[in-house]
This record gives C-alpha cells, structure tokens and sequence, in this order.
C-alpha cells in the first residue's frame, strides 16, 4: 500500500465530506478513494468512516486519525517546499467563474493588469448566472455577491457594493426627479429577476428599510440589459455601484435618491477548502482587493490603477 497516498485520500475524502469530491480533487477514480482508504482502515485496525449509500461521516477513531492525519500532511509540505527552496510563485491555469454582470463589471477591468503582474498564470474566465459546482467543474474561484450559503466554501471579501437608483437624463427630464421614496410609485421601476425571482428594491427610508416592488411592465433577468434600458430611458433603475460606474461616467445614467442607499453588500472570492492556497488563487484574490475601493460601502473604478 502507499501509505503516503491513501492518507491524502483519507484527509481530502474527511475535509470534502465525499470520496467522489476527492478523487476529482486527487484526479483518481471514486474507487480508488474507496481502496485506499480500506486499506488504510486495514493498516491503523479502525473504521475510519462511517458509510451510507448517502453520505460518509467520520467515526470517533476517525476524527482523532485526522487531526494527526492533517498536520503531518502539513508539515511535510511545509518541509517539502523548505528543502527544495520552491517559492511561492503564482503559475499554472487558474479558472475563474463569476455571474456575468460581476465579470463584465469587476473582473475583466482588472485582467489586463493581472495578466501583466502575473505572467505565468493563464486564466480561463466563465460568466454565468448559474453558480457552478466548483469541484466537478474544476474551478479555482469564483466571484460571488452579497450572502453566501452555507456551503462549505472558503469565502474571502474583497470589497463591498453599494445599490443605488439610477435613471437617463432624458427620462428624468421627462418625467421628473424622484425625490422622496414614495415618489417611485409614479415612475416605470424596472424589474430585474434571478432565477424566476422578482427582486425587490431595498431601500432607505428615513430609519427604517423598505421594500419596494418593480413595476412588471419590463421584467429581465440579465443585468446588462437592465443597464441598457435604462439607458435608453425605459425607467428607472436599481442596480450595483460598479454597474453604474462607466455608464455614469458617460453621463448616460444620473444616481438619484441617494440617501436611500442601504448598507453595503459584501463581493467575496470563494473556493474549494485546502490545506494550502495556491499561490495563483492568493494572487488573484489579492489583486481583486486592491482594485475594489478600500473605504466600507465605496467601490473603485475596478480599472483605475
């Protein structure tokens, strides 16, 4: 038996809860997962897990094996990298998944400068609005906004966001400036929908947070096409600082009702958990912060240097 492997398996399949998990991450069969770890179990004299057709939990031996299990992982890497002298240099392929309004708004702005920084890490950028399963997928990180569920990820803020209500100047023109929150209720309030949702606006109203319905007279449920109507003067819009940033810049959309802004929502960069974070996902994860704006509830420009 190679020990050294079976005991990866055995601390990958306890941290991921899952010998499917863990062989992706090992880059083996499920089966053998399960074999090494049997033969483990046949080695030490235990049941390390409990099994079901289910699920895999730790027994008693087995969480007492891991701790041990994991801290001798850890210290050989540690003394691995020390003897070989290997710094921490990001490279390799680093995937990247993010919900298209973040990646057009947040991340690409700052690959470029990524790219540049970082000449040997390639990365591949998929947007979608349907969060990925990181570990079948393979994706290092993932760009997320606002609450996370409790999902086992490792979640790192590196900024936060600011919901604003914006509208064209033609459209204000025309049908006047909101100036309170209840004067919404003569305006077109365009509806965004996440997965079939209708979200509502909150919004600040004095002491106390309100909910505001969008009118259904336009519902989309992609945020640059939120922008875009509300470009061309279709109503007024509920939409994150970063999407308004280059669109105000431009003088195509003006924020109003600023004082109903409510607090701002974090952007976090999520993945799988690890023994070690690689150095190309610390890298990014870094370089993300530095764009995002440093003071709470402001967001930089994320292509200002």
């Amino acid at each position: 038996m190679d020990r050294l492997a079976a005991i990866e398996a055995f601390v990958e399949a306890a941290e991921l809860g899952s010998f499917t998990l863990a062989a992706r991450r090992l880059r083996v069969t499920p089966s053998a997962v399960s074999r090494r770890i049997t033969q483990l179990e046949g080695e030490v004299g235990v049941r390390l897990f409990h099994r079901t057709t289910r699920a895999v939990t730790l027994s008693d031996e087995g969480r007492a094996f891991f701790e041990r299990a994991r801290a001798a992982l850890r210290e050989l890497d540690d003394a691995q990298r020390a003897t070989s002298g290997l710094r921490d240099r990001p490279a390799g392929l680093l995937r990247v998944e993010a919900p298209t309004v973040i990646g057009r708004h947040v991340i690409v702005p700052v690959l470029a400068r990524f790219a540049e920084r970082y000449p040997d890490v390639d990365v591949e950028l998929a947007l979608r609005d349907d969060p990925a399963d990181l570990a079948s997928e393979r994706i290092d990180v993932a760009v997320r906004l606002g609450t996370l569920p409790d999902s086992g990820l490792i979640a790192r803020p590196v900024g936060r966001s600011r919901m604003l209500v914006c509208g064209a100047p033609g459209y204000l023109r025309e049908h006047g400036r909101p100036r309170t929150v209840d004067d919404l209720e003569r305006h077109v309030r365009l509806g965004y929908a996440l997965h079939g949702r209708l979200l509502p606006w909150r919004l600040r109203d004095g002491v106390k947070v309100r909910e505001i319905a969008p009118t259904r007279r336009i519902v989309v449920d992609d945020g640059e096409a939120l922008i875009e109507l509300a470009i061309e003067g279709a109503g007024l819009a509920w939409l994150c600082d970063f999407m308004l940033a280059r669109a105000g810049k431009a003088r195509k959309l003006v924020e109003v009702l600023p004082d109903t802004a409510c607090d701002a929502v974090a952007i976090s960069v999520v993945s799988l958990p690890t023994r070690h974070v690689l150095p190309k996902v610390r890298a990014f994860t870094e370089h993300l912060r530095r764009a995002l704006a440093p003071a709470p509830g402001q967001v930089r420009r994320p292509g200002a240097r």
